[in-house]
């Protein structure tokens, strides 16, 4: 362990939690070099859990002997940065969570058919692009019983910055891959696919015909523009959560957790 302690922002190393935008950490051309950037103890510590690797951290002079301790004791030989509360803020551009930050290689993305092998009950993310929506999705998919998420690849990386931190970890709780065709694919893997829609033939969320199948994915779209035409037609089954109040739809997050948990294998 490499305790370095910061006086100015220029140090070398620093910029991976100060500069490098999301497109940088991810870096396409080099994915072997790609980053991850966790917030606060508890998310590093589940994302520690899970397998990632750790590259550098960022602390609170406070925290070094106190909600980041274990953590570094995990982390081998790793620089550790640290510095006054005032600085890092300046640093980063906020308070940071929880007072630490941990830099983690990029895990190793399985596939479509290795997450849903087993899987029985899916959520698939076609076109979410908010980062807050995709981590609460994920948080519910962990909690609620989905085994595997799969997103289109017009969605939002799940390994972005504030989508871990909404998630709290839930990103790697939960086995996810990306998807070419949200419908094609899934019925190539075994699966009934329920577009969550509102049309003329969309029946009740709580129709007996979903809870008897055994495999089920479900579609979920952007709030705005909701899924694509050519993806609700060619899904099994298109489904709508019973409303009352005049109430047309809610955000697709808690939509999301309505219908996992109505879903849900018993």
């Amino acid at each position: 362990m490499a305790i370095i302690h910061l006086q100015s922002l220029s140090y070398p190393g620093v910029e991976v939690f100060s500069r490098l935008t999301e497109a940088q950490l991810r870096n396409r051309l080099h994915p072997d070099d790609a980053l991850i950037i966790v917030e606060s103890p508890k998310v590093i510590t589940t994302a520690l859990d899970s397998g990632c690797e750790p590259v550098a951290l960022l602390c609170e002079e406070r925290h070094i002997e106190g909600d980041a301790a274990d953590i570094i004791a995990r982390c081998g030989d790793i620089p550790v940065y640290t510095g006054p509360r005032d600085l890092l803020a300046t640093l980063t551009g906020y308070t940071l969570t929880r007072g630490v930050l941990c830099a983690m290689r990029r895990p190793c993305q399985p596939t479509a058919e290795q997450v849903c092998e087993s899987a029985r009950r899916v959520v698939v993310i076609d076109g979410v692009t908010d980062t807050t929506n995709i981590g609460a999705i994920f948080r519910s998919a962990a909690a609620l019983g989905i085994d595997a998420v799969l997103l289109t690849h017009t969605a939002c990386d799940p390994l972005n910055r504030r989508a871990v931190r909404v998630s709290m970890g839930s990103v790697f709780l939960v086995p996810w891959a990306w998807v070419d065709d949200s419908v094609a694919s899934l019925r190539q893997l075994g699966f009934k696919t329920v577009a969550m829609a509102l049309t003329d033939r969309s029946i009740s969320l709580d129709d007996e015909a979903l809870k008897r199948e055994q495999r089920l994915a479900l579609i979920m779209g952007t709030e705005g523009d909701g899924l694509p035409e050519a993806t609700i037609a060619a899904a099994d089954y298109t489904v709508r959560i019973p409303m009352a109040h005049g109430v047309d739809s809610l955000n697709v997050a808690a939509a999301s957790a309505v219908a996992f948990w109505e879903l849900r294998c018993r």
